[in-house]
């Protein structure tokens, strides 16, 4: 099955945050658990679900670094949600928190043609960044 370009577009800022993440070494820190592992073995997690904010989805300040444990069962049945809240409060400040919270069900209408600038965008953005995590 062919991947839509919002599926595309979602992967790859998933993979750019994993990326910016990275020290110089590939290893990220997960940031609802303090779990360090190297880049390519982790998740970039969104606060605000991206299945529940078309608003959220494809901003860069809604997806971090998560292991995998954190990121899947974690946040539904575990402390991870919690803790990445406040992971998000001292990033971002509460009131930001809040705000992305309000409006999480906000209608953010993209076309493929948002879709493709922000694929371009995001693989210029990768390519800088595989410079210098190779």
């Amino acid at each position: 099955m062919k991947e839509t370009p919002r599926a595309k577009a979602l992967r790859l800022l998933q993979k750019l945050v994993r990326m910016k993440a990275a020290d110089d070494d590939g290893m990220v820190t997960c940031v609802s658990c303090d779990k360090r592992i190297h880049w390519k073995d982790a998740d970039g997690g969104h606060f605000i679900p991206k299945g529940a904010s078309s608003f959220w989805s494809l901003d860069e300040r809604n997806v971090h670094v998560q292991c995998k444990g954190c990121n899947g069962f974690g946040m539904k049945h575990g402390t991870s949600a919690q803790r990445y809240t406040i992971y998000m409060q001292e990033q971002y400040g509460a009131d930001f928190v809040a705000d992305m919270i309000a409006s999480k069900n906000t209608v953010h209408k993209l076309y493929k043609a948002d879709y493709d600038a922000m694929i371009k965008e995001f693989k210029a953005e990768i390519k800088e960044q595989e410079k210098r995590l190779l």
